[in-house]
């Protein structure tokens, strides 16, 4: 599993911080997130998907592997894939 964070999409809301504070790195400039790596360890990943679908401006991209992009719509439902 691979995560990004959308720069376009962050607000700042450090949910995914608050949640998976090993993943998530807050910008000191303006508080936005950033992925600490973009492969997520196995320990962290429920952490990461937990976070995505926490996302008030669904800016966490979560690639599972198989060729397709989930972005969350944040109620824990993807809202679309992309081949």
């Amino acid at each position: 599993m691979k995560v990004q964070v959308d720069p376009e999409r962050c607000q700042g809301h450090t949910l995914c911080a608050m949640i998976a504070p090993n993943m998530f790195q807050l910008s000191d400039i303006d508080g936005t997130s950033s992925a600490v790596c973009d492969v997520v360890p196995p320990d962290q990943e429920e952490l990461v998907l937990e976070a995505a679908h926490s996302c008030p401006e669904q800016a966490i991209v979560i690639d599972l592997h198989n060729n397709s992009s989930v972005v969350s719509n944040g109620h824990g439902l993807p809202s679309q894939s992309m081949p």
